[in-house]
Parts: structure tokens; sequence; C-alpha cells
């Protein structure tokens, strides 16, 4: 995963351990779709009380990822994301041994906590021990990291379902998370601070050691440019007179990610197979192979991030998803090639994985300063887990009256996002994070944009 100047063995571990987070925030998105049913028979479920069994994590994923960006740029991301691993820990067990919907509910909010402030400060901590030629396929180790977890909970939803038969399997199929909470807090233990904020701390010998034991180059020379960037940024304070770009960027493609459909496709896959007239079983298995996909297409992304670009994978992945969509929807309106579903909804994830999934964290952790980074990453995950509990409520009760309406309406937001990434988005491939986006054109203000920020 790491090559060259960034091969020592800290960096690597420094880099999985933030990434694992990853993995527990793909498996609590996903591992919901394998026990809907069994909750809607366990709590006597209505759809609208399924649907906001569901999204009740995403209120807390918004809760956590508006409460992230404070305390993630005043203690550090490592530091939030220990009690991150706590948090993700206490709510695989909570919910495993939950005995009423409430009880649920609540833990299930605190999963939501831990995610939403993962997909803040993870990308955050991977963003700043990166150096700017290879940042976009490191912080892809994150999105890399919530595909696996995604896969991970449909297989183990899959092999847990074949081998395991009791009237309460899924408790069994949310409790393993436990296992991978466990490990995550293990590895961040061992790692240190983000040398980057230990400098707009004052924290220079800490610093120091820290740039020593991730092998990041010339420590001298690296907190002279933090250092210079700390005293040009201005009050750490983030606001629209001083970040109006980089805050309208990061609302839209918080908004698009999830205007694709996403979310709602990894939650309700199962019932989205189901409403086509697929077997449990079957959709199961249909679930892994889309998980698949989704991984193989990730690793695709990853390797190209950083060599062709944010920008043309944002479009590319636009116009493929719209296709699929609207595939999906033809599919639903018709009435016909309920066979076909599988491999559209594969071309869709194919497309969404290679672009929006590889390029949404990484461009979030690029566009803002050091000093208000946690905030400004804070802020597009907020709005993107907004959107995702408003759809994740929404979906089931309007699929309920008409299953072809919400493909039709995400294939449309996705030409919109074509229109404006073509028109707006600026590229920050190869910017150093202490270049600024220019304001027209996202090119570095302070001169050529910077391949390296690794001085030797």
């Amino acid at each position: 995963m790491m090559t060259g100047r960034m091969a020592g063995s800290a960096s690597i571990s420094a880099v999985i351990a933030a990434a694992i987070g990853g993995l527990l925030f793909g498996f609590d998105t996903a591992v919901i779709a394998g026990v809907t049913h069994a909750l809607s028979d366990a709590f006597a479920l209505s759809v609208t009380g399924l649907g906001a069994a569901v999204s009740a994590a995403l209120i807390g994923t918004l809760i956590g990822a508006l409460g992230a960006g404070k305390p993630g740029d005043r203690l550090g991301s490592r530091t939030v994301l220990i009690w991150i691993a706590i948090a993700y820990g206490v709510s695989a067990l909570g919910c495993a041994l939950s005995t009423n919907l409430p009880m649920f509910i609540a833990f299930r909010l605190l999963s939501g906590l831990a995610i939403g402030g993962t997909s803040v400060l993870a990308p955050v901590y991977i963003a700043e021990i990166s150096p700017a030629d290879r940042r976009g396929r490191l912080v892809g180790a994150f999105q890399l990291s919530i595909v696996i977890g995604i896969l991970a909970a449909y297989v183990s939803n899959a092999l847990i379902g074949a081998v395991i038969d009791i009237p309460d399997i899924w408790r069994v199929k949310l409790g393993v998370a436990m296992i991978p909470a466990i490990l995550f807090l293990a590895m961040l233990l061992r790692i240190p601070d983000s040398p980057r904020w230990l400098v707009q701390q004052g924290r220079i010998d800490a610093a120091r050691r820290a740039i020593g034991r991730l092998a990041m180059g010339n420590a001298d020379a690296l907190i002279a440019r933090f250092a210079t960037a700390r005293a040009a940024s201005g009050p750490a304070r983030l606001s629209w007179r001083a970040h109006r770009t980089p805050i309208l960027l990061a609302l839209a493609i918080a908004a698009f990610n999830q205007l694709s459909g996403i979310n709602a496709i990894l939650y309700y896959l199962g019932d989205i197979f189901a409403m086509a007239g697929f077997s449990a079983l079957s959709a199961d298995l249909q679930s892994v192979a889309i998980g698949i996909a989704n991984l193989v297409a990730t690793l695709i992304g990853m390797a190209m991030i950083d060599r062709v670009g944010r920008r043309p994978l944002l479009l590319a992945g636009a116009a493929g998803t719209a296709i699929a969509l609207a595939g999906v929807a033809t599919i639903y309106t018709t009435g016909r090639g309920e066979m076909l579903l599988l491999p559209v909804l594969i071309g869709f994830i194919l497309f969404f994985a290679v672009s929006q999934g590889a390029v949404i964290w990484v461009y979030l952790s690029e566009i803002f300063p050091t000093a208000v980074r946690a905030r400004g990453q804070s802020l597009g995950s907020a709005a993107h887990w907004a959107l995702n509990a408003l759809i994740a409520f929404g979906f089931p009760v309007v699929a309920q009256g008409s299953r072809a309406l919400p493909f039709w309406f995400f294939a449309v937001a996705m030409l919109v996002q074509f229109v404006i990434v073509w028109r707006y988005f600026p590229e920050t491939r190869g910017l150093s994070l202490e270049d600024e986006l220019s304001p027209l054109t996202g090119a570095s203000q302070h001169g050529k944009p910077t391949h390296d920020d690794d001085p030797r």
C-alpha cells in the first residue's frame, strides 16, 4: 500500500490504524442490510418503523460528524479516534443484546456517532501524514477499508445465515463488529499524533519525534514549512468569508455522494432484490457479488486518483452511475429484465466506487487549511450524513409507492452532478496541504503546485 519514502513500518502502521476506522464504518453501514427483515419481525415494525430503525444510526452519524471537528482540531485526530474505537465496541455489544426497539436505537445512535467521527478524523489524520504526490492513494486506503468493511458485512451475513440457525441470528450478525473495534483501538494506541497538528499546537519537539517515527522526511524543513503555513493561516476559525470556496466544494461533493443513492442501495440491498423476486439466500449471495465489485473498483480508483486526478474521475462516475441508475429504474418501471438487475447494480457500484467512492474523503481532506481541516471535514461529512439519514428514512416509504421513482431521481441527480463538477470543481492532485485553493481556479495561491512535501 505504501512505497518509497513512506515505506517505513511505522508509517504503514499509522495509515492502516486510521484506515481500520473505515472498515468499521463500512461494516456498521452495510451489516444492517442483512437484518432488516429480522428486525421487523423482532420488534413488529411497520415500513415507517423500519425506516426509523435503519436511519437511527444516521442521526448519530450526523451528530458525530458535526461534533468531531472541534475536538479533532483541539485534541488531535488520533486522540478522538481512540474514544471512537471504544464507542464502536460498546455499540456492537449493545445492539446484539438489545431487548427492545428503544434500546436498539440507542446503541445504533452510538454506532452512528462513531461512524460520523471516523468519517471526519481518519481521512484528516492520513492526509496530514502523507506526501502530496501519494496522498490520494493513501487517503484512499480509508475508502478501501470502508469497502472491505461493506464486503465483510455481506460475507459475514451470508456465512452466519448459512451456518447458524437460531431465531435471533440478527444479534450474532451485529455483534461480530466487536472484533475489528478491538483491533482498531489496539493499533491507535501504537501510533503518534499528526506532526502537522502538533506544530499547529506549538509542540515542536513532539512534532519532530512524530516525523521521525513516521519517516516523513527532513524534520527541520517540514516543521519550518508547517509553521509558516500556521502563521499565514490566520485565526483558527472556520468562516464563510475566509473559506467560502472549500465550504461550497465540501457541501457539493458530500451532497452528490448521497444523491447517487449509494447508501440507500447498500442499506436496502436485500429488499431491492426481494422486490425483483429473489429469495433471501439469493439476495445475500448477490450482495456479496456487489461487495466484490465495490472492492475491485475501489482498488482501480486508488490506482488512478493520483495519476488521472480527482475531477476526471468524478465526471466519468457521474455519467456512468446515471446510466446504471436509469437501467434499474427501467427494470422496475417496465416489470421486465429482472435478471439484469444484478449486472446493472454491479455497473452502478463500479462507476460509483472508482469515482465518488475513491474521491470524496480525499477531496474533503485536501481543500481546507490545517487550522480548520477537521472542522471543514466535519462540515462536509455532516452534509453527507444528513442527506444519508433523509434518504435512508424516505427510500422504503417512496419505494413502497413506486419502486422505480427513487432510482429515476438518483439518475437525474447524477446528471446534475456532472454539470456542476464540469463547471466548478478544481483539481487538487499534487497540491501540498499548505497550498490554498484559488477561489476561481483551484490552483495554488503560493505558486506552482507542490508535488512533493517530503523534503530531504
